[in-house]
């Protein structure tokens, strides 16, 4: 499957956040999420493990209860059923690896 990240139309998720989903299988889903200043992912867990590369941008991401300063070319995880959130310090993106792929994304 080849997704050109031109092709998806991006998703609002909640204000400031938007989702374009990319390439997924049976085990794996890749996401691109755009993060304006300000804009804020609440406090969630989900029961998919979750990888994430920084690609542009600063973060504050808080994973369980300790929260880490990320910035451009930075990765984190966040373990399932552990919770987390973010806060974009400035306009970001990143990217997401889900396993397994969230039906919800797709």
């Amino acid at each position: 499957m080849i997704v050109k990240l031109s092709d998806v139309e991006p998703i609002l998720m909640m204000k400031g956040v938007w989702r374009r989903t990319l390439s997924y299988g049976e085990g794996v889903m890749l996401a691109h999420f755009t993060l304006e200043e300000d804009a804020v992912i609440a406090p969630h867990s989900h029961p998919h493990e979750q990888v994430g590369y920084v690609v542009e941008g600063e973060l504050a991401m808080t994973i369980a209860d300790e929260t880490y300063s990320l910035r451009a070319g930075d990765s984190y995880l966040a373990p399932a059923n552990v919770e987390h959130g973010a806060k974009a310090i400035k306009r970001s993106v990143v990217i997401d690896a889900f396993s397994p792929p969230r039906e919800d994304y797709k």
